[in-house]
């Protein structure tokens, strides 16, 4: 594992340039729009969420998961391996990088299938999950290619909890900016900027929303660009915007519907 992040992959490799992205995504961009496309990614960072919880994985686990997903499709489309296969793959790959143990393939399995029957049926009605270990085992080979084999990722966790210390430990700041980091994973900014600034991004939200004014002179002290984090805190204030008038449950079927698909289905 590289020391530190500057040394790593991560920056030195998956810190992606907005025009580039975009330009990598118009394939999908032609059939859906932004909005429709970040919906979807919505979709699937829940399917990984609920499917890491259920496997009781940490959240450094689930949030790398999430973030070697959105790498593949910042490089994909998402015709080229359907999400639903992916998810459960990032997974399982995550669980070993993260050191947290091999989850069981039938385990893996048995898991994707009560996700999908208990907590999705509004976006898959009684399908079932019809990926198998083999689909999964092969995927994993596809996604370890397409990463380029650059597993480690940083998060902005543990910059978050340093900087809550430095400024005072304050455990309402830090359950909020913990939970803005999780949210962020819905947006870009995990491909696009480095995790501490996430980190100073979600703890500027978090003291607007709890009024408090003790982040500004501490701000004025950091050595860091504002136009990047002002980018980050728009990103995720936006997609708070989003979910106010977003109805996942009435929506998801119809996009999933729209969305570009590979071919052939599995046999089963």
């Amino acid at each position: 594992m590289a020391g530190n992040f500057w040394q790593s992959s991560h920056h030195q490799q998956w810190i992606l340039d907005k025009q580039d992205l975009v330009r990598d995504r118009q394939h999908d961009l032609n059939i859906l729009t932004e909005e429709e496309y970040q919906k979807i990614f919505n979709f699937f960072a829940s399917i990984i969420q609920v499917l890491g919880e259920q496997l009781k994985l940490r959240q450094q686990v689930i949030a790398t998961a999430t973030v070697y997903f959105k790498r593949f499709y910042a490089r994909n489309s998402l015709k080229c391996i359907d999400p639903l296969l992916l998810s459960p793959t990032c997974v399982f790959l995550a669980s070993k990088v993260e050191e947290f143990g091999v989850i069981s393939n039938s385990r893996l399995i048995t898991t994707c299938q009560t996700v999908i029957k208990n907590k999705f049926s509004y976006a898959y009605g009684q399908q079932e999950f019809p990926y198998r270990t083999n689909h999964i085992l092969e995927c994993e080979f596809y996604l370890l290619e397409n990463l380029d084999c650059c597993l480690i990722v940083y998060q902005p966790y543990r910059p978050l909890l340093l900087f809550v210390q430095d400024i005072g430990p304050d455990e309402q700041l830090l359950t909020y900016a913990w939970r803005i980091v999780n949210d962020s994973l819905r947006t870009d900014v995990s491909l696009l900027f480095p995790p501490y600034q996430i980190a100073i991004g979600a703890m500027h939200i978090a003291c607007v929303m709890l009024g408090k004014e003790n982040l500004k002179p501490w701000l004025a002290e950091l050595n860091v660009d504002m136009d990047k984090i002002q980018e980050i805190v728009r990103s995720i204030i936006n997609l708070y915007e989003m979910w106010k008038s977003y109805d996942e449950k009435k929506e998801i079927q119809g996009l999933l519907g729209k969305m570009p698909k590979p071919k052939p289905a599995p046999q089963r």
